[in-house]
């Protein structure tokens, strides 16, 4: 099987995503807003190679007509399969075993930085940032976190997703909507644990 090109596994994974999320392919235009192309043109460019390579096949006169013929899964470790975690992770870890709710094919390139799991996002406290229920956000597992980012906090039994700000012994987690009011923890009096922090999302909707 011939080698893939970096653009190239980020779209077989986008339409390996897109089957196993939707039961059905991306259309060319899904796959632009998925990765940023400017043009349907450049999704069809890649899609064309990787029909080219053996890696899918491509039906005409429909928007949706690809198929997978092999998987990067089937030439990929298991690493390659990342785990889908559920937002609340009730008293262990969140990566035990019993809080993964399904594993997906994904290219690890398909963000800047390396990720370790998906979260799976509940309710609307981040839908100002574009981030909304049943989203996907790639997760990358560290507690080197600077105020701004996108973080996953553990505060007692609860797992929490907001932009993390610390001055001191103040903890501020905030929303990203205004129906939302931020978490302030005085670390003096109460634990939390930075889990990791957000390097990419995948829509749902």
């Amino acid at each position: 099987m011939k080698e893939l090109t970096k653009q190239q596994s980020k779209v077989l994974a986008c339409v390996e995503v897109y089957l196993n999320k939707t039961g059905f392919p991306p259309t060319r235009a899904e796959i632009c807003k998925e990765l940023g192309f400017k043009s349907p043109n450049a999704a069809e460019m890649h899609l064309r190679a990787l029909e080219k390579k053996g890696y899918i096949a491509i039906q005409s006169g429909s928007s949706r007509g690809l198929s997978i013929i092999k998987s990067q899964q089937s030439f990929e470790s298991m690493h390659d399969s990342m785990p889908v975690i559920g937002l609340v992770a009730a008293g262990s870890p969140t990566l035990a075993e019993e809080n993964i709710e399904k594993r997906i094919p994904c290219d690890p390139s398909l963000f800047s930085e390396g990720f370790d799991y998906f979260l799976k996002v509940k309710g609307l406290s981040m839908i100002d940032a574009g981030i909304h229920e049943d989203d996907l956000v790639a997760i990358k597992k560290t507690t080197l976190v600077k105020n701004g980012d996108l973080v996953v906090v553990r505060i007692e039994d609860e797992v929490t997703l907001k932009y993390f700000h610390q001055q001191d012994h103040l903890l501020e987690l905030i929303p990203a909507n205004k129906d939302f009011a931020t978490i302030k923890i005085d670390l003096r009096e109460q634990e939390a644990f930075v889990e990791g922090k957000s390097v990419g999302l995948i829509r749902t909707h």
